[in-house]
């Protein structure tokens, strides 16, 4: 007797009802390779303070890939940890203020990592409605209770730990990447103490930027090392590579090294990463103005921006949100820009939680006087219908 297979039919086909749902609603991403060398004014990346290119942090790469090899070869308990990854540890955790460090894959890999080994069930964690994704998604996989409060409200964050009976962390990013606003760390942390919570701080923008010679937002505050407090950072912004890293009590290192699936289950930071990261680290200790000066061209950028019709989100540190009329509007102010010679980011739903669009502007600290008059030029001379109140 004959068998017959059934027709094979597209189990992917949901996909083409999804794709036409993201151009209409002129949500459609896609990836750009940039080449070695661009001709574009960068306004886009996290290169906060123009490290990524530096002699010196190239140069750390590259012994670090010639001395160690090109990858970790194995998670970090197994092969992946070198000398270089602990003397990174050390000097980070030494420059932020804090007992001990972490240095994992990326600052997502951080983000999961914290969040998760540092709750449990029957715990509760309480996330700021404005944190990243990575911080959302560390909540997710956490299989503690989880809140999230209304963005940057310390009193909401108070009377949800208040009403918990148990252990209990408050996370939050330090910096907000969409608009670039500063979490209210002073009044978190006078939460977290009146109730006897942690408190976990993604310091992703703030490290470089914020707080003496860039040594970070919590640095700033008067929270780095204290009683209570982790941080988490990633070494891809300010420190123009790539990987991330927990900071904290030393126990608190000791637990994730045990604990977090984020981190032994991952292989380790490819020595390039670290050795620049070192590198760059390094040049920042030498050359602390270089934090001044990118919240200097931040503000330099905003208000230019604003005196001439634009809404922006007035930066804490180096990032300068512009309101764009709709999805589609930034979509094509972006593009525009684009044209025009100058990159600039474009953050669209899901990215923005209010549903607001908005071209996103970093600033570098060593832009040139001429490249910032430039940038606002293109930005203004691109500008959509309705983006500006003039």
């Amino acid at each position: 007797m004959t068998q017959h297979t059934p027709p094979a039919e597209d189990v992917f086909a949901w996909i083409d009802g999804a794709e036409r749902a993201r151009e209409q609603a002129g949500l459609v991403r896609s990836l750009r390779p940039r080449p070695a060398s661009s001709p574009l004014l960068d306004l886009a990346s996290n290169d906060y303070l123009g490290l990524s290119r530096h002699p010196e942090t190239v140069r750390g790469a590259c012994e670090a890939a010639g001395r160690w090899g090109a990858g970790a070869t194995g998670s970090r308990l197994v092969t992946g940890t070198t000398e270089l990854h602990s003397e990174l540890e050390r000097e980070l955790a030494d420059f932020a203020g804090f007992e001990a460090a972490l240095v994992l894959s990326s600052g997502y890999a951080a983000n999961l990592a914290a969040v998760t080994a540092l709750s449990d069930r029957g715990s509760l964690v309480v996330s700021d409605a404005g944190n990243h994704a990575s911080i959302v998604d560390g909540c997710r996989l956490s299989r503690a209770a989880v809140e999230v409060t209304p963005h940057s409200d310390p009193e909401a964050v108070r009377k949800t730990l208040a009403a918990h009976a148990g252990r209990a962390m408050l996370v939050t990013d330090s910096v907000f990447s969409v608009d670039g606003d500063a979490a209210p760390l002073a009044g978190y942390a006078e939460a977290c103490r009146a109730e006897g919570a942690a408190l976990v701080v993604d310091d992703a923008h703030g490290l470089g930027v914020l707080g003496e010679g860039g040594r970070g937002a919590l640095h700033a505050a008067g929270l780095a090392g204290a009683p209570g407090v982790v941080a988490t950072m990633t070494l891809s912004k300010s420190l123009g590579s790539q990987g991330g890293a927990v900071l904290g009590p030393a126990k608190v290192i000791r637990h994730l090294v045990n604990t977090a699936r984020a981190f032994i289950f991952d292989t380790g930071l490819a020595p390039a990463a670290a050795g620049a990261a070192l590198a760059s680290l390094r040049l920042l200790r030498r050359e602390p103005e270089r934090a001044a000066r990118v919240r200097e061209v931040a503000a330099e950028l905003y208000g230019r921006l604003t005196a001439s019709g634009l809404t922006a989100v007035r930066p804490d540190p180096a990032v300068v949100s512009v309101r764009a009329p709709s999805a589609s509007a930034a979509l094509r102010w972006a593009a525009d820009c684009r044209e025009a010679g100058l990159s600039v980011g474009c953050f669209r739903p899901p990215s923005v939680p209010d549903g607001i669009s908005r071209l996103r502007l970093t600033a570098r600290a060593d832009l040139t006087g001429d490249e910032i008059g430039r940038a606002v030029a293109t930005v203004l001379g691109t500008a959509p219908a309705g983006a500006t109140d003039r």
